[in-house]
């Protein structure tokens, strides 16, 4: 088998898509905090702000989704077909809300009426409120398994989708996402707006806690297959207390009010937590209920190894494209937000 670096193509696919869903999930997910928070802001200026403090950056931080979700199809075609066939309508009920997201952002400030503008204020935070959720309840039915058959389809109903398990990951990736985004706002807001984001951030960390804590104990008690890698390899473990160490530091960051230094240990928890869920997951890449003869690894679900190897070395040239725009426009629209007639 063919490798780069002592690991294999298959695996070094695997990290490659694990790392852009990490970096979607640390990009988007601000957005998509930012979002769930904002009716929470009563006056027009405060929503105004929010809106332009993500206005440079929301639709280039999505391409990351896209990026992931082509590498998927690229590297592992039937983890891609028997995912999205099996998720139909939670994957069509968040495309919907990406739309409707998207379309709120724009539409939001082309009239004046304040029913106008009520409205798509209303549908952007849903939409970014169900965005979150269902990227958690997909992760969490993933972490869980599904029912697959034999030929890798898909046995099930997918009512079993919103199971307790899952609604639960929801429910902490929500929380996650809404201390990211009120963190980045407290970053790019001053005065009332500002005062407002630094109760609200200590709010949403504390939901982030409790349903992580939660979510956590569920694993451990009911869920037992996610921690035989780590019973495995001890030194494993590593990994999770790095992740537990970042998430006590965010509340110490919050207190003292370095709001930059809490959004990068919160990005940090994201990769971590990400990084987790790749080691209990890995060499599987979707879990079969039915039986484990039948999941789909990252062997027996990739591309050929020559694609692999042609697909890496334009993964090797597109990434610090990405990452050099992202960065760039990242620096550009720095420092606090400041609206004029060009604003939303």
């Amino acid at each position: 088998m063919a490798t780069f670096l002592g690991i294999d193509y298959p695996t070094l696919w695997f990290l490659v898509i694990g790392a852009l869903f990490s970096g979607y999930a640390i990009l988007d997910g601000f957005d998509l905090g930012a979002g769930a928070l904002h009716l929470f802001f009563k006056k027009e200026q405060s929503r105004r702000i929010a809106l332009n403090a993500i206005g440079p950056v929301w639709d280039g931080n999505e391409v990351w989704l896209v990026i992931a979700g082509g590498a998927l199809f690229a590297g592992f075609p039937n983890v891609y077909a028997t995912l999205f066939s099996a998720m139909y309508i939670p994957f069509m009920l968040f495309l919907a809300f990406l739309i409707f997201r998207a379309v709120s952002i724009e539409f939001r400030s082309k009239e004046k009426m304040k029913w106008w503008r009520q409205m798509w204020d209303v549908n952007y935070s849903i939409a970014s409120t169900m965005l979150a959720f269902l990227l958690g309840v997909v992760l969490g039915n993933v972490l869980l398994g599904i029912e697959l058959g034999p030929s890798g389809e898909f046995e099930g109903s997918w009512l079993t989708f919103l199971n307790p398990y899952a609604l639960l990951v929801g429910l902490t990736t929500l929380a996650l996402f809404t201390m990211h985004g009120a963190l980045y706002l407290l970053m790019k807001t001053e005065g009332r707006l500002y005062a407002k984001l630094s109760i609200l951030a200590k709010r949403s960390m504390i939901f982030f806690i409790v349903t992580f804590a939660l979510a956590t104990l569920y694993t451990l008690i009911y869920i037992p297959h996610l921690t035989d890698r780590f019973k495995e390899l001890p030194w494993l473990f590593v990994i999770p207390v790095l992740a537990f160490l970042s998430i006590a530091n965010i509340p110490r960051l919050i207190s003292k009010r370095s709001y930059r230094g809490g959004f990068i240990f919160s990005a940090l928890t994201m990769s971590l937590l990400l990084i987790v869920v790749a080691i209990e997951l890995y060499p599987d890449m979707l879990l079969s209920t039915v039986d484990e003869a039948y999941n789909l690894t990252v062997y027996n679900a990739a591309s050929s190894e020559k694609s692999l190897g042609i697909m890496l070395t334009f993964a090797a040239v597109g990434t610090p494209l990405v990452l050099s725009y992202t960065a760039f426009v990242f620096w550009t629209f720095r420092g606090k937000v400041q609206l004029d007639e060009n604003s939303y």
